[in-house]
């Protein structure tokens, strides 16, 4: 095994939330010394029609990834560019289609299939966690309710017909709900983490350690404690990513989480790549 800075899983104005280039991006990351930067934009089919009035999802399949792909081949020889997309999970049958319709097209490097929404609506925009009532009155649904059921919504991800490489950040709804509580721990939800990663082992998928921990008292996604539940049940792959939509996030808590994750007994990260999984020593 080589030893290389590895960030897997980065956006840029491709994505809806991009704020820096695609080209901007990778000059960064080459300045950086990365060794294998994986782009993963956005491509979300499961998006309700009111959610979609609030933010602007689109993403054009064809101009990424032509452009990426000539990006890649400039690199070639400076860094390894992966050319990769993060499909949002969501139960609608449809959506399903287009992502293998995706693959079929464009063949990505790698797939990050990520939990983002609950029947169309993001945890972003906070609408899942609050229940309506007749007189239009919101009521905050309860924390075990609402992560009981993301937990049930993941597990049902890593079932997806489509090729999937990467599980995204588990805990994402986490970094939104809105009370001080925000805690994904094993003592409340050990039963419904454990079936997550129990699965994510048997199916050889990859667990994604993200750095985009928006404000949780953690450096990232799952936290420390799944991590260690993760390998105490077997689990060794997992893969690096900032998740950074500008320059300046680009390899951010890297160092921190390599010592948090030698600490636990972890000795490589796993990068894919067209199907191969990729051993690059911490």
């Amino acid at each position: 095994m080589k030893k290389f800075l590895t960030d897997i899983h980065n956006h840029s104005k491709f994505s809806y939330d991009g704020v820096s280039t695609l080209s901007e991006m990778l000059d960064t990351a080459l300045s950086l010394g990365v060794g294998f930067y994986g782009v993963a934009e956005h491509c979300e089919y499961g998006f309700c029609e009111k959610a979609r009035k609030k933010l602007d999802y689109s993403f054009n399949e064809d101009e990424y990834f032509h452009t990426a792909r000539h990006l890649q081949e400039d690199y070639q020889g400076c860094m390894n560019v992966l050319v990769g997309a993060e499909f949002g999970y969501t139960d609608d049958k449809k959506a399903w289609g287009r992502y293998e319709d995706t693959c079929k097209k464009y063949a990505p490097d790698f797939v990050v299939n990520s939990v983002h929404a609950l029947n169309g609506w993001d945890y972003y925009l906070q609408t899942p966690f609050f229940e309506e009532q007749e007189n239009g009155e919101k009521i905050l649904r309860t924390k075990k309710e609402v992560y009981t059921e993301y937990c049930q919504l993941v597990r049902r991800s890593l079932d997806a017909p489509y090729p999937y490489d990467i599980v995204g950040h588990f805990g994402y709804v986490s970094r939104y709900y809105p009370q001080d509580d925000r805690a994904f721990s094993l003592a409340e939800f050990g039963d419904e983490i454990d079936e997550v990663l129990k699965t994510v082992i048997a199916k050889d998928k990859i667990l994604e350690v993200n750095a985009s921990a928006h404000g949780l008292a953690q450096i990232c996604l799952p936290s420390e404690e799944i991590l260690r539940r993760y390998y105490a049940l077997g689990g060794r792959k997992i893969s690096y990513a900032s998740d950074a939509h500008q320059t300046s996030s680009i390899l951010r808590s890297r160092e921190q989480i390599v010592a948090l994750l030698k600490e636990i007994g972890f000795t490589y990260l796993t990068v894919p790549c067209r199907g191969e999984h990729i051993k690059v020593e911490l």
